[in-house]
């Protein structure tokens, strides 16, 4: 991991490959390590992946009152730093909700922009509420039962029961982050402004992969899909949260070929 400074705090990010860059966000209590597997295709059809490890998680330090559009600022500061003008982002989940602010802050670096299991909603009040009991959990009793309790209900369920050993694996990855990273997301993702006219506003391809069985990101948000002027829309059955586990090879394939196309569109 490299690292640089965002606001006197230490970001990690990992590159690699030589191409078009292809920025990878990972989503709520994960790191850059969740692509581990999943961006070998992209590498091995000569892309340059960035992997960035969101503030309060993974290598990067905690920014404590962090909002959803500085971690895209952040994010921003990593691309600065490679001297990186045009990008496509896959962002899963909250990766998803960064990737929307940063597609409102910078629209003029993007190729395309990619919503894995992600959306532009704002919470609902009984989402916010959820979210304010998980911090009030966590302040009382730390994130290791909270996220031994989140990380599984993430898959389908028929999936979870056959996969143990990543589901463990992914626990404990996220049982060795920081109470007040989980904390200062919590609270960016309630404050996080609705961002469907960001959608509308593009220009560039975006792409919705949905799970099926989705129960963090339910299949009813699927009205998105209709905000952009170009739109690749994959619907994935028998697939909760974690499409890139789940459903890895067609989710891999999926953003293959639309980073295959948005870099032939950025060409036109």
């Amino acid at each position: 991991m490299k690292f640089i400074t965002y606001q006197d705090k230490k970001i990690a990010y990992k590159t690699e490959g030589k191409g078009a860059a292809v920025v990878l966000l990972h989503g709520f209590c994960e790191d850059s390590s969740i692509w581990d597997e999943f961006r070998i295709d992209l590498l091995e059809e000569n892309y340059r992946i960035i992997r960035i490890d969101l503030p309060g998680f993974g290598k990067s330090e905690v920014l404590p009152d962090i909002s959803i559009e500085q971690m895209a600022e952040a994010v921003h500061a990593v691309l600065l730093k490679l001297n990186l003008t045009k990008v496509v982002f896959i962002g899963h989940s909250m990766g998803g909700y960064v990737g929307l602010a940063f597609a409102r802050l910078y629209p003029e670096l993007l190729m395309g922009l990619g919503l894995f299991h992600s959306h532009p909603y704002p919470d609902s009040e009984e989402k916010k509420e959820n979210r304010r009991k998980s911090v009030a959990f966590i302040q009382r009793q730390g994130h290791a039962l909270f996220v031994k309790q989140l990380i599984p209900g993430l898959f389908n369920q028929r999936f979870a029961k056959s996969n143990a050993f990543l589901i463990e694996k992914l626990t404990y990855r996220a049982a060795r982050g920081k109470s007040a990273g989980i904390i200062a997301a919590q609270k960016a993702m309630i404050e996080r402004p609705d961002e469907t006219s960001t959608l509308k506003s593009l220009n560039v391809p975006v792409l919705f992969i949905i799970g099926e069985e989705d129960q963090a990101v339910p299949p009813e948000n699927a009205e998105q899909i209709h905000l952009p002027q170009a739109a690749s829309i994959h619907i994935l059955e028998k697939v909760g949260h974690m499409g890139l586990f789940e459903a890895r090879k067609q989710t891999q394939r999926i953003v293959r070929q639309f980073v295959q196309f948005c870099e032939e569109n950025a060409r036109a």
